[in-house]
Parts: C-alpha cells; sequence; structure tokens
C-alpha cells in the first residue's frame, strides 16, 4: 500500500511565526512555493500559509497598493496574522489515500506531515499527479 511517505516532500521549505510577509511573498513568488508550513524553534508545525492567504492579505484594505506604505506593512506584518493555526496533518506511514481523502474533501492544495508535532514533510496535490503520471505511463 502506497503511504505517505512515498509521496511527500521531505523538509520542506518552512517559515516561523515572526516570518515578515515579505519574506513570505519571496519565497512563494521568486522560489515558487504555493504552500509555506510555519514552525516554531524546536521544528514543530504551528501552522500553515497558502499562496492564497496571502493574496487576500496582499488584497486587504489595510494594504495602501502604490504606496510607499505597502513596503512598510508587509515588512512590519508577518506569518503570524495570515497562517491557519492547527491545520490538518497526516503522518509519513498514513496510507496515501487517507491524505487524498483530507486533500479532496477539503479542496485543499496540500498538508504538512508531521511525526509528533514535528514537521517532516508536505504532500500536495501535485504529488498525487505525478504519481499517477508515473503508474498510466508504466
Amino acid at each position: 500500500m502506497l503511504k505517505v511517505q512515498d509521496l511527500m516532500t521531505p523538509n520542506p521549505v518552512a517559515v516561523s511565526q515572526d516570518t515578515s510577509l515579505k519574506k513570505v511573498w519571496k519565497l512563494m513568488k521568486v522560489e515558487d512555493h504555493r504552500h509555506l508550513p510555519v514552525i516554531n524553534r524546536q521544528g514543530e508545525l504551528t501552522g500553515i500559509i497558502t499562496d492564497r492567504d496571502l493574496r487576500l492579505a496582499m488584497n486587504s484594505p489595510y494594504v495602501l497598493h502604490e504606496r510607499k506604505e505597502d513596503e512598510h506593512l508587509l515588512a512590519s506584518n508577518t506569518a503570524l496574522g495570515i497562517m491557519t493555526d492547527k491545520p490538518f496533518t497526516v503522518a509519513p506511514n498514513d496510507p496515501a489515500y487517507q491524505a487524498a481523502e483530507i486533500l479532496g474533501l477539503h479542496k485543499f492544495g496540500a498538508l504538512p506531515v508531521v511525526e509528533g508535532k514535528t514537521l517532516v514533510g508536505i504532500i500536495s496535490v501535485t504529488d498525487f499527479l505525478a504519481q499517477f503520471i508515473v503508474e498510466q505511463t508504466m
């Protein structure tokens, strides 16, 4: 049986709660990440930020587009303010189909993978599509 660990991306890029939105934006835009787990100093998962969360924050009435203050607002607001805390998670040894069910049921793009509270990976819809392609071309 296919397990989460067979499909997940191990050691994903993550941010801390005090990471500025400017850095979150850069990681998502420049490095092409759509989901960023949020961890504490011990590497324990505390939340997740999606590209949608960031878009909603950037389109907030508090962000004064085309103004000098935008830079300040992005630099002074942090991941804590826009993250989803206590996200759904899966464990590396969970059956992959369970992760797929959660993704489909809740229309999530990705799930953090944890051992206890420690972030060890991330599994996304893209990982399942890649597996499907492999299986269909064998």
